[in-house]
């Protein structure tokens, strides 16, 4: 079968699933006007890749059947819409409560994180290791971090080249002014914001400078 009409038909029963609900192969291969045991063998490959997840489901007469529904995974892949709506949020909490609050939120933000990273990272561990959990941490939230070490002046470069609430930073700067506080915090070094996609930059981009990490004294 062809490559592309495969991965087409796949998309398909995804689609179906997601639109209909879950399905026995009968009922698939019903809908789509092929066989059940093509059926299968797309179900197979989803299932492989953690696309669909299958249940046993008895019924009154007959033999059990395994019914089958998308995975958490594959339900991520369809469009989403939560920075639209955390945006409309904040809107009105400031229409509603002022500037301050919003700015409140993310500064509470700011200190779960902080905490976050203090439970992984203890204070007394070298640099390198708190900057290795920092890198860890922002991927595990989606930033697509990376780090980079300037030879000639001992600097860090740490580059992020996706932000996960772009659109929310857009519109609130408070969200990249506590980025920059967190990391000044957690690792108890001057750093220094060079690059911001919410202001036009291609990547986030902050330098940071562990010769001062004595003269912050914002961790001891």
């Amino acid at each position: 079968m062809n490559k592309d009409k495969s991965s087409s038909t796949r998309n398909q029963i995804m689609h179906m699933l997601k639109m209909k609900g879950s399905m026995t192969v009968g009922d698939m291969a019903q809908e789509l006007g092929i066989t059940e045991m093509a059926v299968r063998r797309h179900l197979n490959t989803l299932e492989r890749d953690n696309l669909i997840q299958a249940r046993l489901l008895r019924q009154a007469m007959g033999r059990p059947t395994n019914i089958y529904s998308l995975s958490e995974e594959a339900d991520n892949m369809f469009p989403k819409n939560y920075q639209d709506l955390t945006l409309e949020f904040l809107n009105d909490i400031e229409e509603m409560q002022g500037a301050q609050m919003v700015e409140a939120l993310f500064k509470l933000r700011q200190e779960r994180q902080e905490n976050l990273y203090r439970d992984i990272v203890p204070s007394d561990s070298d640099f390198e290791k708190k900057l290795e959990a920092l890198v860890k941490m922002q991927n595990d939230k989606g930033y697509m971090a990376e780090l980079k070490k300037d030879e000639k002046t001992g600097k860090y470069i740490f580059i992020e080249s996706n932000c996960p609430i772009s659109t929310v930073a857009k519109e609130y700067t408070y969200a990249c002014n506590c980025e920059k506080t967190l990391f000044e915090n957690v690792l108890g070094a001057k750093v220094e914001q060079e690059q911001c996609m919410a202001t036009g930059g291609d990547n986030c981009v902050y330098i940071i400078d562990e010769k001062d990490e004595e003269n912050t004294g914002k961790e001891q």
